[in-house]
């Protein structure tokens, strides 16, 4: 039986901006994407009775169609011309479901990188980016990661040099978010304040830590919506150990501190986990990784 293994690594969004709303009723979207070392692992290995489907250490995640591994595999098949063969994805999830931190597109991401090694390569990296707007706006950034800008629906990329070493504090709180439900909040009002992305880009280029950070912001931070009240009280405690900056991750719920040092990034870890289950530290994984 041919087989292989892969990561599947959580994206952050550093910044989040909602630029418009398309004809085609999704938002076009300028976000400032990393990849970070808190990942899924997926065991991947053909079958021949032609099922294709997932198991995971959560039972409540699905096994079938409804899953982006699932997706992912079928996709990818269908761009290959194979029709009949068999795949099992075995998924041990560390990254948090409904966080914001794209676990989803990661292993969807994750299923078409270990099926293009298991075949030889047949699709050059572009080539599984395209594949992959078949199945989610994050999982064509996914596909390789890093540092990148990520523009219209999530698909338009642009690859960035690498984030200066840092060390990343990241909290959950118990609850999720509906981004549909999230997406409708915002589009109930318009949007007061937008990232600077420009800033963001000469931050990033520069090497500049310190002005990344004070210009980290996400858009859904500032809709009308009694959780974020939280993910207010998150931020701030994060600050409060140091932190550079602190921002909400996608539609959250999932908030993240940037610490120039390992121990106050642990140190704000630790005073978190008392209140909130996934509390972990991370540091940035480039692209590629």
């Amino acid at each position: 039986m041919r087989e292989t293994t892969e990561r599947a690594w959580a994206k952050l969004n550093l910044s989040l901006d909602v630029t418009g709303r398309r004809e085609d009723g999704y938002h076009d979207l300028a976000m400032l994407m990393q990849t970070v070392s808190v990942g899924d692992e997926l065991r991947l290995r053909l079958r021949d009775d032609g099922k294709v489907f997932a198991s995971s250490n959560l039972r409540f995640i699905p096994g079938d169609e409804r899953n982006l591994a699932v997706r992912a595999a079928l996709r990818f098949f269908e761009a290959l011309g194979i029709s009949g063969q068999g795949l099992q994805i075995d998924i041990r999830k560390e990254i948090p479901v409904g966080a914001g931190m794209g676990g989803g597109s990661a292993d969807a991401a994750a299923v078409l990188r270990g099926l293009n090694r298991l075949y030889d390569t047949p699709f050059s990296r572009a080539e599984l980016e395209r594949i992959s707007q078949q199945i989610g706006s994050d999982v064509a950034f996914c596909v390789a990661g890093g540092t990148a800008l990520a523009q219209g629906r999530g698909e338009l990329l642009r690859d960035l040099r690498p984030m200066p070493d840092c060390f990343f504090a990241l909290c959950k709180p118990g609850f999720s978010i509906s981004t549909p439900e999230l997406y409708q909040k915002l589009d109930a009002s318009p949007v007061r304040i937008h990232p600077d992305t420009a800033g963001l880009l000469a931050a990033v280029e520069a090497g500049d830590l310190r002005a990344l950070c004070r210009r980290m912001y996400n858009v859904f931070e500032d809709v009308d919506d009694r959780r974020l009240r939280t993910v207010a009280e998150i931020k701030g405690r994060l600050l409060d150990y140091r932190a550079l900056g602190a921002v909400m991750t996608g539609t959250g719920s999932a908030v993240f501190g940037v610490f120039e040092r390992a121990e106050d990034a642990e140190r704000a870890c630790e005073s978190l986990r008392g209140e909130y289950k996934f509390c972990r530290t991370a540091k940035p994984v480039p692209r590629g990784e």
